[in-house]
């Protein structure tokens, strides 16, 4: 298996779960205002979940956007990682060409 990613790869999937962390918190709200509309018509069991989620729905929202936020760190580091390496592949090689004896290689006599 061959994995080849391009170097934008990572600061792109960065930008774009950013966005999705923003629109999580407002569909969440999104949600508990569609679901006003709901209270009071349920009893028993279904009107004990109802009033749980209303009353979790704050907690829920931040974990999951911190959840999200730590995804976002750690694509950052990832991208951060990624770009050293690159760099340091780069300067590791131009180093050991340096200090390579091509001349040593030659088969003519």
């Amino acid at each position: 298996m061959k994995f080849d990613m391009g170097s934008t790869t990572l600061s792109t999937l960065t930008r774009s779960t950013d966005g999705s962390h923003g629109d999580l918190g407002t569909l969440i709200q999104q949600l508990i205002a569609a679901a006003q509309p709901l209270e009071g018509k349920f009893n028993g069991e279904g009107k004990a979940m109802f009033d749980s989620f209303k009353q979790h729905a704050d907690g829920i929202t931040a974990e999951l956007n911190g959840s999200l936020a730590s995804i976002l760190g750690g694509q950052s580091g990832m991208d951060t990682a990624f770009g050293t390496g690159d760099v340091e592949q780069s300067d590791n090689a131009k180093h050991n060409m340096g200090a390579a004896n091509f001349d040593a290689a030659r088969f003519s006599g």
